[in-house]
């Protein structure tokens, strides 16, 4: 049984605390939201799972914090929780490509699509998102991110 040291060896670069800002776009690139967030991501001694990612999502008026285990499926590692259900996997060595929807949209065609580009030295990384419903653009995000632990 291999870990997923050995066949997503990227993940190991993503590991610790990053923070950042998401900005919402509609499809035809106004600006919708916008706000701050914090990533918090590692391997839990217990094994209950192999990794586990703790997002922090801020705005002027509120705080929202979700947490996301994974586990290692052949080279995907899947998520399934209350939130959303999908996988992520290595494409090459400094990108990740990861799938999933929202289990309130959970219906054909409604589901989101991520790049996750990390630097070379490892410290920043830009995330997009493609939100898709009924097959069709509505929405895209663009993360920027700054390693801090």
């Amino acid at each position: 049984m291999s870990s997923w040291r050995d066949v997503f060896p990227l993940l190991e670069k993503h590991m610790g605390e990053w923070e950042g800002e998401y900005v919402h776009l509609d499809p035809d690139g106004r600006e919708i939201d916008r706000h701050k967030s914090h990533l918090r991501m590692w391997e839990p001694e217990d094994g209950s799972c192999d990794v586990i990612q703790v997002n922090t999502y801020t705005w002027p008026d509120r705080q929202e914090q979700y947490q996301f285990n994974g586990v290692l499926r052949g080279r995907d590692i899947h998520f399934d929780n209350d939130r959303i259900v999908g996988y992520m996997n290595q494409w090459d060595s400094q990108t990740i490509i990861l799938t999933w929807t929202y289990k309130s949209l959970l219906k054909p065609g409604n589901y989101l699509y991520e790049l996750i580009q990390l630097s070379k030295d490892g410290q920043q990384k830009v995330r997009t998102w493609h939100w898709m419903e009924d097959d069709r653009l509505v929405r895209r995000t663009v993360i920027r991110e700054r390693k801090i632990a």
